[in-house]
Order: structure tokens, then C-alpha cells, then sequence
């Protein structure tokens, strides 16, 4: 993260943590004592926004705009032992491969229709898919975009960066370094930084960005033939799982059990809900490369301390099996795309599903 740490803003450990293990299952199930150590240090922090609205009308203007299908699938169903899986698939969101098409592209379509984008060059730093968003906006609104990568990011990647236009930086070993060269770069250059994270005294972008999120679950909400009682959503720094448990709570109430799903290596909001304020986290690099990062974005924390029900960390051999169900099922992806049916395999009965139980989960990303 850059500027303050996200643990300069904590006021204490909360009293009470509840955990359950179950072989290698390890879920946090959120209380209200949890919540309100969280929500206490995030005072200065906005909760996400639920206007949809806003992104919907502004991508009926985009040729590339279709909404994603809603599908489900008997074979995840039958895997998981529940009545009902839908795949909200967004491997093929306006030609990027990905929900984060919704993100970056709309800060600066926004910043277009006000006249502010065309000239303007926006830096970031990306894992993946983030910063396609970013050199696509840029690119259909005639501005510039510059992409810091860790040493990390596959060549591949930055060359699918270089065909939308955008300048490819190296920078550190791993994102937060990478993050941090673009903050700087902003800094240096007056350029605009674009990130999908948020933190002290860096939240307006990243709320309008987390704000194009909302589109997947408005749609989704429209297509589901029943509400869901369970909802398993795969987070990195946060974003999409905040966006989509914000939306959810505002179309079906406190129904649906939202579960949030991390790989162990990266359990950035499990570990900052356990402590009772944001945490920056250590582990080895995941497979689950777009999840693994080690510091909570803050609206997203704050979000989800008061959407989600449970907290839950994966191993890299559930993300592996994750991903191969869902090619199995006809539904490609990759670990991360698919950490939320992941999930949902090792879930089981401790989250409360049984034979009848409708479960939405979220197909993040395309195969690589």
C-alpha cells in the first residue's frame, strides 16, 4: 500500500474471534463484535457505493457493452452436494476477459464525459487484468496509459498491455513494490493514479472504480430465477467481492450467507477482520496470482466488515481444484477465477448448505 499503512488507522484488537477448522478449512465467522473493532477504525473511510444506475447508463454507450450470461451448472452442483449452482460468467466482459473491464475503463469514461480524460496520462500498477481496464479506457478516450508490473508478471501479459497502447514499467519483486513505483511516478509526473485499491487519503478513484463493479451483480440479480441463500466471492484486495456483497445486501437483505474466499497466502481481509483492523499480511506467491495480495483496499474492508457473513482461506491445491472443476464443468478458468467455486467444494455443511441450497458464485476471469 502506499502512503500511511492501513494499520496506522487501527485502534485495537477486538475481543472476541471465532474460528472453525475443518480438516483444511479454515473460516472466520464474522460477529458483531468483529465488525464494530473493524468499522471503528474506519471512520474516515466511505462504505462502497450501491449506484449501479450510474455505470449501466454509461456503458449503454459503449459498442463493446453486453451483459454476461448467468448459467448454471448440474456438475458443480452435484460436486458441491447443492441444489443449485449459477456462474455469473464473466470471462468475456467487452473483449478483456474479465469483470475488471467495469473498473479502471469506467473512472475514465467518467472522467471523459467531464470533460478530463482526453491529454491526460494514468498510471498503475497491475497483477493482471486491472491494468487491461486501465490501457483499454485510456485508449478509447485519448488519453495515455502507463502500467508499472512487478518482476513477476509474465512478458506475455505486458505484451497483451503494449497492444492497447500502454507504456509497460518493471518495478520490484512483487505488486505492493510495483504500486508503489506508480504512486511515485504520479507524484513526480502529475499524473493520475488509478488504482483498484484504497487507503488513507487515496479512496475517490478507487470508490468510482469498485462503483463499476456493481453492473455484474445488477445484472445478475435480474437473471437469477430465485434469490441465492449462499454467495461465495473471491477477493484480492477487495474490490469485486465488496461491490458485489454491497449490492447483494441492498436487492435480497440479510437472506443470502455472503462468504468472502482468500488463498491462505494472501489473507489480507480475513486477517484484518480476525485483528479488528487492517492488516498487511506475509506469505509465499499463490497460484491464485490476481488474489494474492497482502493489504486490504479500506473501502472494501470497510464493506465487507459489514456485508459479509464469513472469512474464508483456501489452500493452493483447493485453488488448483477449483479451476479444474470448473474446466470440467465446461467453464475455463483460472485459480483465481475460479476461487469461488473453490470454496464452495471445500465448504461443506459448516456454512449452513444442504441439497436445497442455491448458491451464486462469481467467474472472475478467462483461462490463461
Amino acid at each position: 500500500m502506499v502512503g500511511p499503512s492501513a494499520a496506522d488507522v487501527g485502534l485495537g484488537a477486538p475481543n472476541v474471534t471465532i474460528c472453525c477448522h475443518s480438516g483444511a478449512m479454515n473460516v472466520l465467522h464474522k460477529t458483531p463484535a468483529l465488525a464494530d473493532a473493524v468499522l471503528a477504525t474506519l471512520a474516515d473511510i466511505p462504505f462502497p457505493s450501491v449506484a449501479a444506475d450510474r455505470p449501466s447508463a454509461l456503458l449503454t454507450r459503449c459498442p463493446a457493452a453486453a451483459v454476461t450470461p448467468l448459467s448454471e451448472s448440474p456438475d458443480l452442483a452435484k460436486a458441491a452436494g447443492v441444489g443449485h449452482v449459477h456462474i455469473k460468467d464473466e470471462r468475456g466482459r467487452m473483449g478483456l476477459g474479465s469483470f475488471k473491464a467495469l473498473g479502471a475503463a469506467y473512472v475514465i469514461a467518467r472522467d471523459a464525459e467531464e470533460g478530463n480524460a482526453k491529454g491526460r496520462t494514468y498510471v498503475t500498477a497491475s497483477a493482471g487484468n486491472h491494468g487491461l481496464s486501465v490501457a483499454a479506457g485510456a485508449q478509447a478516450f485519448g488519453a495515455r496509459a502507463v502500467v508499472y508490473l512487478a518482476d513477476t508478471v509474465p512478458e506475455g501479459f505486458a505484451d497483451r498491455l503494449r497492444s492497447f497502447g500502454a507504456e509497460v514499467v518493471r518495478h520490484g519483486a512483487i505488486y505492493e513494490e510495483a504500486m508503489a513505483g506508480a504512486a511515485q511516478a504520479a507524484k513526480d509526473n502529475d499524473w493520475a493514479l488509478l488504482s483498484d485499491s484504497s487507503w488513507p487519503g487515496y479512496v475517490d478513484r478507487p470508490y468510482t472504480l469498485m462503483e463499476g463493479y456493481l453492473v455484474l451483480m445488477q445484472e445478475a440479480v435480474a437473471q437469477m430465477p430465485a434469490p441465492p441463500t449462499h454467495i461465495f466471492l473471491q477477493a484480492g484486495v477487495g474490490g469485486l467481492a465488496t461491490a458485489c456483497a454491497a449490492y447483494a445486501r441492498v436487492a435480497w437483505g440479510d437472506e443470502p450467507q455472503i462468504i468472502v474466499v482468500e488463498p491462505e497466502a494472501a489473507p489480507a481481509l480475513y486477517a484484518s477482520i480476525e485483528a479488528g483492523w487492517a492488516q498487511v499480511t506475509e506469505g509465499p506467491e499463490s497460484a491464485m496470482g490476481r488474489l494474492d495480495c497482502k493489504e486490504p483496499s479500506l473501502i472494501a474492508l470497510k464493506g465487507l466488515a459489514r456485508d459479509a457473513d464469513e472469512f474464508m482461506l483456501i489452500t493452493e491445491d483447493e485453488g488448483a481444484g477449483g479451476s479444474a472443476a470448473c474446466a470440467d464443468a465446461g467453464f475455463p478458468t483460472t485459480p483465481s477465477g475460479g476461487a469461488g467455486v473453490a470454496g464452495l467444494l471445500v465448504a461443506g455443511p459448516s456454512l449452513g448448505l444442504t441439497p436445497e441450497s442455491r448458491v451464486l458464485v462469481i467467474l472472475s476471469e478467462q483461462a490463461s
